[in-house]
């Protein structure tokens, strides 16, 4: 009878942990959710309903979500009709026993259940019952429920899901399930969409972009979500190393939209650490990969991600690692601990490294790299770039921000611009993450 209760004014707050595609995950099921009658609050006191989208990829994303599950319990004493729901990888790897450790979560659907949470939480408002259901990982949510999306100017849009690579360290294809790709007019239409809600800038979204397999390639994708009128700038995420092809690098460098940005993870720099990840490329092919990008594209900006503290990282590979992103001089990447992941090869590999080790190399690795991305963004004094401006800086409503086609963050005195906006902007100021200038 609580659903009859609310009626059709009923509030969702939904919490997103891990990456972007939890993010377009999230307001997917927002879309399913305001078609039984719930909007979205950022106010958890006046929420009918929490909803938990998790990640598993590292413990501490774990450690987070079970520290704010425990925090609601207190919420759900105090409001016995509230609907508390967990989602997302954590949810797939979890399942029921995460109803032994959090009793007062209404529900836990995984990956490929998602499409169910309307049912779900109907059934919940109707009948108090506990609903557990991680039965299939590669359910996706139908193309024809349009999600409720956040933000301003910048959204997601998934071209596929799953993942078929299986590195040794890595979750995401035991609680993603296999790659699957959606169709070009499904993704063209979503794409359409988004620019007539006034997105200026979209990002195609997958495990491994260049993987994908809808009926063209990726660069022909991209090619054609880059003609799509009101499209102001193109981005995509995550680019493997080894599928990243000649064919896409010219669509980036014959691209109007596309921007001048790379996100490639390479992970390490040993060759030996690469193949017991198996990452299926090496050192020398990466550098050679690097080299033709920058040919084609001189003004690319290119980001990684870097993992230390693998199992069998000695002191020479963390060393060739160190020698290697000095060769490369990317200009930024995202370094991490690695973290023992229950389910995967690598749990299971020998001469795991302590911790203490594990944070001094992460430690070593991050002074070298960020030494390099100082001097990138020091380079770029002086000289104008353009921004897409995102809105006011969160500690200074007088300072908005914004980012250039290459994904720099760019902070500059307020005028009269708008969120949405492109403006000229000459760096003034260089720091290790972001940039400042003024308004030309």
């Amino acid at each position: 009878m609580c659903g009859i209760m609310r009626g059709m004014d009923k509030k969702l707050k939904i919490i997103t942990y891990g990456c972007q595609m939890n993010v377009a995950d999230s307001e997917r099921m927002a879309g399913l959710l305001r078609q039984i009658g719930y909007s979205l609050t950022d106010d958890l006191d006046a929420a009918d309903l929490i909803l938990i989208n998790t990640c598993c990829v590292r413990a501490t994303a774990e450690d987070k979500v079970f520290g704010q599950i425990g925090r609601f319990k207190t919420l759900k004493r105090q409001k016995p009709a509230l609907i508390l729901g967990v989602t997302g990888c954590m949810a797939q790897k979890e399942g029921a026993d995460l109803l032994k450790r959090a009793p007062h979560v209404d529900f836990v659907l995984g990956t490929g259940q998602s499409s169910e949470v309307a049912r779900v939480v109907q059934s919940i408002e109707l009948e108090r019952k506990h609903v557990v259901d991680t039965s299939n990982v590669s359910g996706d949510i139908p193309s024809e429920v349009y999600p409720l999306r956040g933000g301003q100017v910048s959204t997601f849009v998934p071209i596929m899901y799953g993942c078929n690579n299986f590195c040794t360290y890595c979750i995401v294809p035991y609680v993603r399930g296999r790659e699957r790709s959606r169709k070009p007019n499904e993704i063209i239409a979503e794409v359409k969409q988004a620019v007539a809600e006034g997105f200026k800038e979209i990002t195609l979204l997958g495990q491994n972009v260049n993987s994908y397999a809808g009926g063209m390639t990726f660069a022909e994708l991209l090619a054609a979500v880059d003609k799509v009128a009101g499209v102001e700038r193109l981005r995509f995420m995550t680019s493997h190393p080894k599928d990243l092809s000649d064919e896409l690098i010219a669509a980036i460098a014959g691209g109007e939209h596309i921007c001048e940005h790379i996100h490639l993870p390479v992970q390490y720099g040993s060759d030996k650490i690469l193949r017991r990840m198996n990452r299926v490329y090496s050192v020398e092919g990466y550098l050679r990969l690097v080299e033709k990008i920058r040919a084609a594209i001189p003004n690319v900006s290119l980001t990684t991600d870097l993992i230390v503290g693998f199992p069998g990282e000695t002191e020479e590979d963390f060393q060739e690692t160190l020698n290697f992103i000095r060769a490369v001089e990317f200009d930024a990447a995202f370094t991490f601990i690695y973290s023992r992941r229950s389910g995967t090869p690598a749990a299971t590999f020998a001469n795991q490294i302590d911790d203490e080790t594990k944070h001094r190399r992460l430690n070593e690795l991050m002074t070298v790299q960020n030494a390099i991305s100082l001097a990138k963004n020091r380079a770029m004094i002086d000289s104008v770039v353009e921004v897409l401006v995102e809105g006011a800086s969160k500690t200074d409503d007088k300072i908005f921000t914004g980012r250039t086609r290459s994904n720099k963050l760019i902070l500059f005195a307020h005028g009269s611009e708008r969120a949405g906006d492109r403006v000229n902007v000459r760096i003034t100021q260089a720091q290790t993450w972001l940039l400042k200038g003024d308004v030309i």
